[in-house]
């Protein structure tokens, strides 16, 4: 009796292709580059060969990316506010700058973990 093949969550598990995405590693082998530039996809593995611009994230990493901010900056604009007296000058610098160097650091983990998650579900060019 033979065994049956494995599915695609065994073939692709999600856990592990997230975690080397968001180190912007390859989600196939771990080995090569995710990305050539920023935030374009290398064309292709460097290590095992598996194609990264097939993938169309298109907007929903920069989407993930404000919902994530919007939840982290509010309560700590709050919070912030409540227990400091910042003169609004220095907040309207303080706030905005702070948006932008967060959302600069997380765009590309995020498009990477975007992109790992629809390599794992054979969505797009990845079937």
């Amino acid at each position: 009796m033979s065994n049956p093949p494995p599915t695609d969550a065994t073939q692709r598990p999600l856990r592990p292709a997230l975690a080397l995405a968001l180190r912007g590693r390859c989600p196939a082998c771990g080995g090569g580059a995710m990305f050539a530039r920023f935030l374009k996809p290398s064309p292709a593995c460097n290590a095992c060969g598996q194609p990264w611009d097939v993938s169309q994230a298109d907007d929903f990493p920069a989407y993930i990316v404000i919902l994530l901010l919007g939840h982290i900056l509010v309560p700590l604009m709050i919070e912030v506010n409540s227990a400091l007296a910042i003169p609004l000058g220095v907040q309207a610098a303080l706030w905005p700058g702070l948006a932008v160097i967060l959302a600069a650091l997380m765009i590309q983990p995020v498009k990477g973990a975007v992109i790992a998650f629809q390599w794992t579900r054979r969505m797009d060019g990845f079937a």
